[in-house]
């Protein structure tokens, strides 16, 4: 995201400032939550009135809780960037924020409400979030994000797809599949425009050498192929065709990687975290092509790509566009640097406990725990660049 546009006069509250702020604090808050809530109801220890099953509401809430927040935070903040228009502020984005945490309340309590109340109360958010997205992109004639609308709304599809699926049938498969598949494909576009534009403008201040290639029609046939695959593991995942298609676009992105430069960027932890979060794209295609081959358990790639691909590449995308739009120099801080680390730590542990079911046991407290830290010493760490004005941070820390 470039430089925040012209803005509205405006004097309420800084966190209702801009998009990013409620939405990135709040959805790093409930992230690490949801986690610590999920340990002890994964092993039976606590329960909550939510008509879903522990399983569902986990998922639920980090596919259409946490990811809607985020994503809604990131389009909030970059739509006035494509189209030029005045962000959200004030009393209409307060709202949006309300609406998403009755959703929160709404599935957590929907034993108590009723499933329709719980799938209203929560669906609202998205498909409101449709609306407003398609009124600025084709109010500002931005049709090359008309991309961004469709992705936004299979979510959103996604999502009520998920309520009607658990209720019928008890557990949530299919719309499961879908909003992972639109996650992993919303990272695949976001991140190839964002990872090689702040890779090149990086490098393009140290020394001359090779450069991330630009978008071409390569990208375009590893996105093709690639959303091809998703849409075959929605559909049929334990089919071959769908391996070896899956196996196929996890070459197509690693190469996609490759062509970016990640390798030249080890001094600065603020773009490498771009690439490892990446990493975990084509990670996810490769267990999953294998789960197809019965080769390990469908739950690894899933875990690559929801805790690894999803939980870093939004750790580095909320930290990147928090310290850039509070003024605060593009430098990670030995504390952040930690967030980085316990967030991929939590992924490889994740997957591992997974391949070796042995380690189970062990491995997944260690997940769940370093997963909590890393989103609640996020929100911990951003809390005052998020609350605060703009005018009133000082530069200090590094």
């Amino acid at each position: 995201m470039t430089a925040i546009p012209r803005l509205k006069p405006y004097t309420g509250p800084a966190i209702l400032s801009y998009g990013f702020r409620p939405f990135f604090l709040l959805g790093s808050i409930w992230a690490g939550l949801e986690v610590l809530a999920w340990l002890p109801m994964f092993y039976g220890e606590l329960s909550i009135a939510t008509a879903f099953s522990p399983r569902d509401w986990h998922v639920h809430e980090l596919l259409f809780g946490y990811v809607a927040a985020i994503v809604a935070g990131f389009l909030l903040t970059a739509i006035p960037n494509w189209t030029g228009r005045l962000p959200l502020q004030g009393p209409p984005l307060a709202g949006l924020v309300v609406i998403w945490l009755a959703g929160r309340f709404g599935v957590t309590l929907s034993s108590s409400i009723g499933w329709i109340g719980s799938a209203v109360l929560d669906c609202a958010f998205l498909v409101l979030m449709v609306a407003a997205v398609a009124r600025e992109i084709v109010t500002g004639k931005n049709w090359r994000n008309l991309k961004m609308v469709v992705l936004l709304g299979l979510l959103a599809a996604g999502n009520i797809a998920f309520h009607l699926e658990a209720h019928f049938t008890g557990i949530a498969v299919y719309s499961t599949r879908v909003g992972i598949a639109v996650a992993v494909a919303l990272i695949m576009v976001v991140g190839g425009r964002l990872i090689p534009s702040f890779t090149r403008n990086w490098l393009m201040q140290r020394e001359p050498g090779r450069l991330p290639a630009p978008f071409d029609r390569f990208d375009e046939a590893c996105i093709v192929l690639s959303v091809c695959g998703l849409a075959l593991w929605v559909a049929v995942p334990e089919e071959l065709t769908t391996g070896v298609t899956m196996i196929v676009a996890a070459g197509a992105n690693v190469l996609r990687l490759g062509r970016w430069a990640g390798d030249r960027t080890t001094a600065d932890r603020l773009v490498l975290v771009l690439h490892i979060g990446y990493l975990f794209v084509p990670v996810g295609f490769l267990l999953n092509g294998l789960a197809a081959f019965d080769v390990v358990l469908p739950s690894a790639g899933i875990h690559a790509w929801t805790v690894g691909a999803i939980g870093i590449m939004t750790l580095a995308v909320m930290s990147r566009a928090s310290l850039g739009h509070t003024g605060r120099k593009l430098v990670a801080s030995p504390a952040l640097q930690t967030v980085y680390a316990l967030a991929t730590i939590a992924a490889v542990t994740r997957i591992c406990a997974v391949v070796h079911p042995a380690w189970g046991e062990t491995l997944l407290p260690v997940a769940a725990l370093a997963w909590a830290a890393a989103f609640l010493g996020f929100a911990a760490l951003y809390m005052p660049l998020l609350c605060l004005p703009k005018r009133t941070i000082v530069r200090t820390t590094r």
